[in-house]
């Protein structure tokens, strides 16, 4: 916990030390306010959305006023759809942070910027983009070369968002062999397309026909190009390294992902050494200082500054339309 001078507290999760230390990072940002408190998602998810539960709610029976989350990457914002007959988790983790006693969140480049909804209190969802833009423009070099993919037509709007502030083209890859999520999220495949032989069949509804994904392409010329992919979180590995090697194929002589949220779980350090990717560029809104022993291609960039300064104007009760300039929706 840091105190400043004046009345505030900051207090942060002691689960990992990266969340210390980023907290740390902001405080250094800060003269001045009370009530917040930060969290970060480690490995072991569930144990650390308990410790934030017991957290706000220890400070709601203290009787404080506000109590600000500043959760940089919100934990199981990818199950924020319906699949199947499977529950929305998303929408449940925002009722019991409510009823925890959180008061306002501040978080950054959520799944979907639906989840904004789920929630019966102010969400602040803060971009990362003007981070990695900068980085793009000041470490990678000649990247007026640069053409910008996207690994799916699902991504393509953050994609174009990016190619238009940069001024360079944008190439889509599409066809990849993996499951769309949007497949399984719009309840088609449910119930399943059994039908009792007894008693009444009702409505004799037509089948869905299955779909077949095209081989993979690459909209766009990307021969003799720096390729760069952004998305918004990268996990599993797996399409990342596909793309890269569908581009390397296509003429793309380097290969830079660049994601807000570095997940990298189980062997995709590993598997990105071995690929054909010579750069993962991602932010400190997840710890990955071991996945960064393991892979010197990972890099970290830093976006304390615009937490630090997201809680200021909160406390100050100034405008956070600042913090949003030059953002589009699609970031």
């Amino acid at each position: 916990m840091n105190v400043a001078k004046s009345a505030y507290r900051v207090f942060s999760a002691n689960s990992s030390a990266a969340c210390t230390e980023l907290a740390k990072k902001i405080t250094d940002h800060l003269i001045l306010f009370f009530f917040f408190f930060f969290f970060f998602t480690i490995r072991d998810v569930n144990t650390a959305i308990m410790e934030l539960l017991v957290m706000a709610y220890a400070l709601k029976t203290s009787c404080a006023k506000n109590i600000i989350g500043v959760i940089p990457y919100f934990p199981y914002s990818k199950q924020c759809k319906m699949r199947k007959r499977g529950s929305i988790v998303c929408k449940l983790l925002a009722s019991m942070l409510a009823k925890a006693g959180l008061t306002h969140i501040i978080t950054m480049d959520l799944h979907q910027k639906e989840i904004q909804g789920f929630f019966s209190f102010p969400v602040d969802n803060l971009r990362a983009s003007p981070f990695l833009i900068q980085y793009i423009q000041e470490e990678i070099p000649d990247y007026r070369n640069a053409i910008i993919v996207a690994k799916s037509p699902a991504a393509a709007k953050r994609a174009q968002s990016y190619a238009e502030r940069l001024r360079l083209g944008l190439a889509v890859i599409h066809g990849e062999a993996q499951c769309s999520e949007s497949d399984m999220a719009d309840g088609r495949h449910s119930p399943p397309c059994v039908r009792n032989t007894t008693g009444h069949t009702g409505l004799e509804l037509p089948l869905m026909m299955a779909k077949e994904k095209p081989p993979i392409t690459v909209v766009g010329d990307v021969g003799g190009r720096i390729a760069i992919i952004v998305d918004d979180i990268i996990d599993d590995v797996g399409d990342f390294v596909a793309a890269a090697e569908i581009l390397k194929e296509r003429g793309a002589y380097k290969i830079y992902i660049m994601a807000t949220h570095g997940l990298l779980s189980a062997d995709a350090p590993r598997l990105i050494e071995e690929s054909a990717i010579d750069e993962v560029v991602v932010t400190n809104t997840v710890p990955h200082e071991v996945q960064k022993l393991q892979c010197p291609k990972i890099k970290t960039v830093d976006v304390s500054m615009i937490l630090a300064e997201a809680i200021r104007r909160i406390h100050n009760g100034e405008s956070m339309a600042y913090l949003f300039r030059n953002i589009t929706v699609d970031d």
